[in-house]
């Protein structure tokens, strides 16, 4: 599904990734883990499109496409969703409103029927209650006054109205109550049943106790220095990340 080849990113005079060779196929989870710094979430940005990153050397394909030359837009109708660590509020458009405009432009993208309002409103009423979601939330503008854990709730949310190929959450369990963490579960886990595949960014190891990744990887300097189980993150939160890049770093 997707392959990242000796991918190289430039941000200044600064090199943030160096080497980054990653492949994930269709139904898996990955997590990718690693201190502040070493260039996690530059990669999600990289994969979803932004465009403040100079590549140097690489290449990034999805399901075939070479996607470094296309838009943030053309790669989410491919698929590609991206949840954001810190994400924008969006003042005078209504969730549902928002959630309606992009399942359209989807449908509309990949020449499929477009789906009627009420079919919409049903599934957007199911998945919120599914998800635990306010039903408030989705008459209020997108993010705008919300707390954080609504915000990472309403991430959830239009991931599972999309239904991406690779969602990508980058930190969305920063700062969670377990509450939150439950609604993220519940999201990956209903993604997976339908074989599409997670890439999950976090510095912790708790999404564990609900979600079985079948890879973690650990990044570095700009470079996955280590790939293995969930045994992986667990060594790491028991150890701390000092401990593991003086006694793996030789």
């Amino acid at each position: 599904m997707l392959i990242i080849n000796d991918l190289h990113v430039l941000v200044g005079e600064k090199y943030i990734l160096q080497g980054i060779n990653l492949i994930i196929n269709p139904g898996e989870i990955h997590i990718i883990m690693g201190p502040n710094g070493s260039g996690k979430s530059t990669l999600a940005y990289i994969i979803a499109g932004k465009n403040d990153y100079k590549i140097i050397k690489g290449s990034i394909s999805f399901e075939g496409h070479n996607i470094l030359k296309m838009s943030p837009e053309e790669r989410a109708y491919l698929g590609i969703f991206l949840s954001f660590q810190y994400p924008v509020e969006i003042p005078g458009v209504s969730l549902y409103n928002f959630i309606k405009t992009a399942i359209n432009a989807l449908y509309k993208a990949r020449n499929l029927n477009q789906i009627s309002t009420s079919e919409i409103l049903k599934k957007i009423h199911k998945t919120a209650n599914d998800l635990g979601l306010d039903k408030d939330l989705l008459k209020r503008s997108v993010n705008e006054g919300f707390s954080g854990g609504e915000k990472k709730r309403n991430e959830i949310f239009q991931m599972t109205m999309l239904e991406p190929k690779l969602a990508i959450l980058d930190e969305t369990d920063s700062g969670l109550d377990i509450d939150a963490i439950n609604i993220i579960y519940k999201g990956v886990n209903n993604l997976i049943k339908k074989n599409n595949s997670v890439l999950i960014i976090t510095h912790y190891q708790r999404l564990l106790e609900y979600i079985t990744p079948n890879y973690v990887h650990i990044l570095y300097k700009g470079k996955i220095i280590k790939s293995g189980n969930k045994n992986l993150a667990l060594e790491i939160e028991k150890k701390g990340f000092n401990w593991f890049f003086k006694n793996k770093i030789q």
